[in-house]
């Protein structure tokens, strides 16, 4: 039996899918908990006018997710720290530094947003990701000075 997914399933695919499963899965699970519809003419139409309006919200979030990427690109940082006389810091830079300087600039992100490549743990400039969208990664310049 053809159904078209309402939800996403984990084992079967994501909203809008058309598949192909048993008539008893289909019947007993899927339908009943609303996880799926059957695959009529009408419905296939109705998922059709969905996942293109869905197109078009996530082309508009993307481009949403480019413009702040492109503002953060002109953002640099800076965070001072303590060293010791080899210029050594005493830990390594921490997120929620990272994020309080971007708050000071104007931008507020979550800690899982940030993609740090490697740990801070020294003097000089590094590049710091944020995931703004699934396709989309803003970069901007952070600073490690001492105090």
């Amino acid at each position: 039996m053809e159904v078209i997914l309402s939800q996403d399933v984990a084992s079967l695919g994501r909203t809008g899918d058309l598949v192909k499963v048993k008539d008893g899965f289909a019947r007993n699970y899927l339908i009943p908990r609303q996880l799926a519809l059957a695959a009529t003419k009408e419905n296939k139409k109705r998922v059709e006018m969905y996942k293109a309006k869905m197109a078009v919200l996530y082309e508009a979030k993307k481009a949403e997710a480019q413009a702040v990427a492109d503002k953060l690109a002109k953002v640099s940082c800076t965070v001072m720290v303590e060293v010791n006389d080899q210029e050594k810091l005493y830990g390594a830079v921490s997120e929620a530094e990272i994020l309080r300087t971007l708050e000071q600039e104007g931008f507020t992100f979550e800690r899982k947003d940030l993609v740090i490549e490697k740990p801070v743990e020294e003097l000089g400039i590094f590049e710091i990701g944020v995931k703004l969208h699934s396709e989309v990664t803003g970069k901007f310049r952070l600073w490690v000075t001492k105090k």
